[in-house]
């Protein structure tokens, strides 16, 4: 009888955990080397686009000649001259005040709207708070030239008010005029921030204060505004640094009022300048950079203890909205007169301007029905071209960014490359730098570099710096999506044999196309009302609606700049709408 040697037990295969998918054991069997490649290549792409419109603005800085000339030193004078004969100090108190003026009127617009939305008993709760949404897609200088065709001097309302009763009660060109009319562009933001917050919490504590004896205004006064504090604060931050970095309001509206901000000094010193003084305008362009990046580390050091008003737990609660009585109807008025007055009529008359030979309350609109503002558009090559230009920016852009974002989000989110973490940061810290910035940076960077000069002034220079500064949307938009995807399906496929690139191509990126969608849509509406990186970046013929209808605005062509705006808002109206569509019913086949 034959012995019987005792074998071990076989052990039962192991599934690879995600921080082993680089382990030798893995790359044995499948390979490392397109990964690597993949990874390596993604951080450093990422890295160039991210530092190169910065590294020629802190360089430029601290030289003597511009970069693309011969010779040059160091020297610290341009910051020297920058606080003594530029009156830099002036533009940055003015700059600070409008940035805080711009931020208390959002606040104080957005935080009431999302708390009677969200926590009261409001009528047409859930059609208004999609209408709050629509600004976003529509460009602060667009709405800018709405509200003066509106309230400025000759605006429509303003001349109305003057025949009846003598004297109008604002004006638009003066500081508090500008910062209001950027507060009703930046409402959408802090309103979508706290209405979120307000949608995800837990409504238990209001319940608590409920039993106890607690009204509806004691509960909103002691519970739900305090729990608003960190969205709140985020909000107002982001909306104070978009405010010391907006071009729009202070060139259309600062410049005539003799009033200038950080955005409207480097518009000067480089767009209208004969000779620019390239020094200054990179140690004026430094220091913004850097209050910009300075705002963004408080906000995170501030909100690094957002914790202490976490209400969102595992146990849910109904939401019980709170019954403010006659209250609700001051609300009411309160959400109709922003919407009425700060949004739809600026855009009806701004429409309504680019169908009229003159927009006047002394004479009947009907009268001076006309197509020729759009005629002068059409019939002018540039200015068409600028359409052009517009939708090609913006469609490509917004399909590379979402692809490369994308790419980015797995090999930060979804690998075992070790410079993960500061590729997710170099991915996401575009957002701090302004985009008047990038476009001198990148204005500089071509100059600079070699074979620079054949991309300069072209869409191609457009695409790329409107997508650095779009990435961190991509980003923002994909990640989440990602972080839900079970890293079972990474460890399934690599057992069978896939390696990390065919894993994330044939599987995860067919589970994030929804994500990657609306990333598309994101990126689509940002390029297409984007314009400040193509004021310096843009030749004759690669020139964007934004600056075209900047154009026509400093030679008094109203009529043409709103059939310009029209075009636009049509657009994005048609994208947006077919998005829309799509996302839904990508939504409904999923749930199927």
């Amino acid at each position: 009888m034959a012995t019987q040697i005792p074998t071990a037990p076989a052990e039962p295969p192991r599934t690879l955990r995600a921080g082993e998918l680089g382990t030798p054991h893995y790359r044995r069997l499948f390979g490392a080397g397109r990964e690597v490649t993949i990874h390596w290549l993604t951080f450093l792409v990422t890295a160039a686009l991210v530092l190169a419109p910065v590294v020629p603005i802190l360089y430029q800085s601290v030289r003597d000649q511009p970069l693309y000339a011969a010779g040059g030193a160091f020297t610290l004078s341009n910051y020297v001259h920058l606080f003594t004969e530029a009156e830099f100090g002036t533009i940055i108190l003015n700059t600070l005040y409008f940035a805080a003026l711009t931020t208390v009127f959002a606040l104080l617009i957005a935080v009431p709207m999302a708390i009677l939305l969200e926590r009261t008993r409001f009528p047409a709760a859930r059609l208004i708070g999609q209408i709050l949404r629509w600004p976003i897609y529509i460009s602060p200088l667009v709405l800018g030239f709405g509200w003066i065709v509106v309230y400025g001097p000759a605006g429509f309302l303003s001349t109305t008010l003057r025949e009846s009763m003598g004297w109008v009660p604002w004006n638009l060109y003066s500081m508090p005029g500008m910062a209001f009319v950027e507060a009703v562009a930046q409402v959408p933001v802090a309103y979508l921030f706290c209405a979120n917050a307000l949608a995800a919490s837990d409504t238990s504590l209001e319940n608590a204060a409920r039993t106890v004896g607690a009204g509806p205004m004691r509960i909103l006064r002691s519970i739900v505004v305090p729990m608003l504090r960190p969205p709140v604060l985020y909000a107002g931050l982001l909306i104070f640094g978009t405010a010391v970095e907006t071009l729009s309001i202070p060139l259309i509206l600062g410049e005539p009022a003799g009033v200038t901000l950080f955005s409207s000094f480097l518009y000067e010193q480089g767009i209208d300048a004969v000779s620019p003084d390239y020094g200054l305008l990179g140690a004026a362009s430094t220091l913004i950079l850097v209050s910009t990046v300075g705002l963004v580390v408080l906000q995170s050091r501030l909100l690094k203890h957002a914790q202490r008003f976490v209400s969102v737990r595992g146990k849910a609660t109904r939401s019980h909205l709170l019954d403010i009585g006659g209250w609700k109807w001051a609300g009411f008025a309160f959400v109709g007169l922003y919407i009425l007055f700060g949004v739809l009529l600026p855009m009806i008359a701004l429409i309504m301007r680019a169908f009229t030979s003159l927009l006047t309350p002394l004479v009947n609109p009907l009268d001076l029905l006309t197509l020729d503002n759009f005629r002068l558009i059409f019939s002018y090559a540039p200015y068409t071209e600028s359409i052009v230009n517009s939708v090609t920016v913006a469609f490509v852009g917004a399909v590379v960014v979402t692809l490369f974002g994308t790419v980015v989000v797995l090999v930060a989110r979804r690998s075992d490359f070790r410079l993960a973490r500061l590729l997710e940061t170099a991915a996401q810290s575009p957002h701090a730098v302004p985009g008047l910035i990038i476009g001198i940076g990148f204005f500089w960077a071509f100059a600079w570099m070699p074979g620079g000069d054949a991309i300069r002034g072209t869409i191609l220079a457009l695409i790329i710096a409107f997508g650095v500064r779009a990435l961190p949307s991509a980003y923002g938009a994909v990640s989440p999506a990602t972080m839900q995807l079970g890293g079972e399906l990474d460890n399934a496929a690599r057992v069978a044999g896939a390696d990390w690139w065919r894993t994330v191509s044939r599987i995860l990126v067919r589970l994030l196309l929804p994500a990657m969608l609306a990333s598309f849509l994101l990126i689509w509406a940002t390029m297409i009302r984007e314009y400040a990186p193509a004021m310096f970046l843009a030749g004759s013929e690669a020139q964007v609606i934004g600056t075209t209808a900047i154009d026509l605005w400093t030679q008094g062509e109203t009529g043409s700049v709103a059939a310009l705006a029209t075009i636009q808002i049509a657009v994005t109206a048609v994208v947006a709408g077919l998005a829309g569509l799509l996302l839904k019913g990508g939504k409904e086949n999923n749930h199927a």
